[in-house]
């Protein structure tokens, strides 16, 4: 059974370069075997609100271990983030320390008020297939039949996303 899971780290808000590589360590316990990371981009925000800071995204690659479903993974991930200071938002898409969002689980799919699989905007994101794209190019996204790679040739945004490592 494929259990590869793609996960994607952002912050705007802190010292991001240090908590998005620090974040990326933690993940592996979660993962059977290596977990394979982009380098680290600097993004602009997008959806957010006026005057907010770049993001430093980055991707990670793993299989999950074993027993570990989508939504204890999910319960995992939201506690990461509480522990690294992110608190509900007041304002939707406001500066956060870290944001994980949990991208392709196998090839689950769910349509949950909770959790969505894969993740509904992610094949959208420049800020997120650009660094998927680098660790996973060939990996095909459920609904679409596409790689990631593919998806990523067919955005016409021009959001900014550069490496910076």
């Amino acid at each position: 059974m494929n259990r590869l899971v793609l996960v994607a780290l952002g912050s705007n808000r802190g010292d991001s370069v240090a908590i998005v590589r620090d974040a990326i360590g933690a993940l592996a316990q979660f993962a059977r075997g290596e977990v394979r990371a982009s380098h680290l981009w600097r993004t602009s925000p997008v959806d957010c609100p006026p005057g907010s800071p770049d993001f430093v995204n980055a991707v990670v690659a793993f299989e999950a271990r074993d027993g570990l479903t989508c939504d204890e993974l999910l319960d995992a991930l939201k506690a990461l983030e509480r522990d690294y200071g992110r608190d509900a938002p007041v304002v939707r898409n406001a500066p956060r320390e870290l944001d994980l969002d949990l991208l392709l689980f196998g090839l689950e799919i769910r349509d949950g008020a909770r959790l969505r699989l894969p993740h509904p905007r992610a094949h959208l994101r420049r800020f997120v297939l650009a660094p998927a794209a680098e660790i996973a190019a060939n990996v095909v996204w459920p609904r679409f039949e596409r790689t990631i790679g593919e998806l990523l040739a067919g955005l016409t945004d021009h959001d900014g996303a550069t490496r910076i490592d």
